[in-house]
């Protein structure tokens, strides 16, 4: 019942809103009649008197409501109309005053069913001016209103707008409108020169970016908000580090889409994230080649519950593939993302199976089941530490699991095999790096046998990722513990998990077997400085609040990764962003040696030391590009 009174209310409340705009409307048509009429007789009553003028208005009034109903006129909130709008006042009073000339002209005789000419145009300009006056002022009113709200509620909040286009220009006027969030807009910053000193909303092109410190200081200034659709990742950076000298937290507005749609709040301006810093600008991806790829195929992905295998997932339900296999080995990572992608409620069926991918009977039964199209094996022991103190572990899941899929999805007519590598296998020192190497030779073999199309994907750190460095840094700041870094100049490339999961399909979709692609990842990033940048998103200062502490290079290590995608090392592909490595394959009689090798290790009681170093003399190197 309550709930009925609550419609009924809503109700009520909308058309007693659409009366009053109609009653308005109306006063306005009116208004603008009688003043064309004083204004052609100079305040004198015509000859047909008053009464007749009545009966003519009764005509004007129905065409002229007609067309602004014809050009949706009516349905426009007043709230929000804008100069966007103007072309169907325009359009609605053209055709309506077309028409009282077409009466005009049929109709001579009867002045109640049209106005004279020159009543007409007066007529037309009055009202047209009316109706769009009206709208503006009521919308004057409304944004101020909420400012006044802001204010009698509390003190308003400063804040500075970098970036005066015309995302700057939205944003500004949001949070005029929506002034209850108690924030108030004392000026711009713009490093274009056509810009300095213009008025924006009423707000003014207070100077550069660089100037930020000291418009901070002298506008009171107590919030940073970078208002730029498509903002590079450099000036991000620039506008944080300016920041944190201010002593002002930055925030950020949504991404480009919400911008062009229209959907910005002053509730969606968010706080500076370490992916803002690092991510890279947006690339152009062809989703029709991953649907082709994966749509209405089997697909099977090993590791489904890790960082990568759970993004994999999403994104390659994405394509609407005829069924999706998971493959995890971790109980609660394989029920989480179970759960999640339960939660989609999509058409694809899903299968959630807990299984160890090195166990050849286990993944000989789920193959010859499910028959997959595509398998995308991310499985994997990825932490560098770890696996140096740990090097026969690596070796039977990196290596000797990974050839055993291999195999099997050769022998049940898997058509592709994509496996998800690292950039630490370029020139591998970390027995990490090593295996991924040489798992990527053991697949390269086995597409000799031109029955399953392997393809090997590198690309570097990604953002997010259990066991990364961004995680680590967030606990660290947020128990109030010294950040951690093994070393001030320590370099490594970063990736958002989507961003590296999209080249990941991407990739796979152009393979033609036997391919190690290459993702450009832009340039290095200084872990030091990622250290300070996000202790400073944290709204705390670096060295001073947070302290950062040099622990040493861990054993396998580089202090900087590799991965090159000049001509001299890779060739280019159909996408910008991807490439496939020179490096040469290695034969057949080599590959059984290393295989050979990696099996001995297994099944030997070797100290870790001695592992490595047989890992080590193999010749991983032998098949580079040729530098010359």
């Amino acid at each position: 019942m309550a709930l009925m009174k609550k419609e009924w209310k809503e109700q009520t409340n909308v058309w007693g809103s659409r009366l009053g705009c109609f009653l308005a409307d109306t006063a306005v048509m009116a208004g603008a009649y009688l003043t064309a009429f004083i204004l052609r007789f100079d305040f004198q009553e015509p000859s047909w008197g008053w009464r007749q003028v009545a009966f003519s208005f009764v005509t004007v009034w129905i065409v002229q409501s007609v067309a602004l109903t014809l050009f949706g006129c009516n349905k426009l909130l007043w709230r929000y109309v804008s100069v966007g709008d103007v072309p169907r006042f325009v359009g609605a009073i053209g055709v309506s005053t077309a028409v009282f000339v077409i009466l005009r002209v049929l109709f001579p005789e009867f002045r109640g069913l049209r106005p004279p000419y020159s009543i007409t145009f007066f007529n037309s300009f009055l009202v047209g001016g009316g109706l769009l006056g009206i709208r503006l002022l009521w919308r004057f009113v409304a944004e101020g209103e909420y400012a006044w709200e802001a204010v009698t509620r509390g003190r308003m909040r400063r804040v500075l707008l970098v970036g005066a286009g015309s995302a700057g220009n939205l944003v500004a006027r949001e949070l005029r409108r929506q002034g209850g969030r108690r924030l108030a807009v004392v000026g711009f910053l713009d490093d274009d020169p056509t810009k300095q000193h213009a008025k924006i909303q009423g707000h003014i092109v207070l100077g550069r970016i660089d100037d930020l410190r000291h418009m901070v200081r002298k506008h009171a200034v107590e919030e940073v908000i970078v208002s730029m659709a498509r903002v590079p990742r450099d000036v991000i950076r620039r506008v944080v580090r300016l920041c944190e000298r201010a002593h002002v937290p930055a925030r950020i507005v949504p991404g480009y889409y919400e911008l062009i749609e229209g959907s910005l709040t002053a509730s969606k301006i968010r706080n500076v994230d370490v992916a803002d810093l690092l991510g890279r600008e947006e690339t152009t991806l062809d989703g029709r080649a991953v649907v082709e790829l994966l749509g209405q195929k089997r697909v099977l992905v090993t590791g489904a519950g890790g960082s990568i295998g759970s993004e994999l997932v999403r994104q390659v339900l994405r394509a609407g593939p005829a069924l999706l296999v998971l493959v995890e080995r971790s109980e609660n990572a394989l029920y989480e993302i179970e759960r999640e992608v339960l939660k989609m409620g999509l058409e694809t069926p899903v299968v959630a199976l807990l299984a160890d991918m090195g166990e050849r009977r286990r993944m000989e039964e789920l193959l010859g089941q499910y028959k997959p199209h595509i398998l995308i094996h991310a499985a994997a022991h990825k932490h560098v530490p770890l696996m140096e103190q740990n090097p026969v572990e690596a070796v039977k899941n990196n290596v000797l699991a990974t050839r055993m899929l291999g195999e099997l999805a050769v022998e049940h007519s898997v058509e592709r095999f994509v496996f998800i590598s690292t950039d630490k296998a370029v020139k591998p020192v970390s027995v990490m790096g090593m295996t991924k190497r040489l798992a990527e030779i053991a697949l390269q073999d086995l597409n000799r046998l031109n029955k399953t199309r392997f393809s090997a994907v590198r690309f570097g750190n990604v953002l997010g990722s259990s066991g990364s460095v961004v995680p680590l840094f967030c606990e660290q700041i947020r128990k109030g513990e010294a950040v951690t870094v093994t070393h001030p100049e320590m370099e490594r490339y970063f990736m958002t998990i989507s961003e590296a999961v999209s080249l990941v399909l991407q990739a796979a979709a152009l393979a033609r077997g036997g391919e190690i692609f290459v993702l450009d990842m832009g340039e290095p990033v200084k872990i030091v400085e990622l250290a300070e940048e996000m202790i400073a998103l944290s709204g705390l200062r670096p060295y001073e609040d947070v302290p950062i502490m040099f622990t040493g290079i861990r054993p396998g290590e580089k202090l900087f990764e590799e991965l090159d995608v000049s001509e001299r090392s890779a060739y280019k592909t159909g996408h910008a962003r991807i490439y496939v490595s020179k490096i040469h394959e290695v034969e057949a009689r080599e590959v059984a040696g290393m295989l050979a090798t990696c099996e001995a290790l297994s099944k030997r009681c070797l100290n870790a030391g001695d592992v490595r170093e047989a890992i080590g003399k193999l010749k991983l190197d032998a098949c580079l590009p040729n530098m010359e």
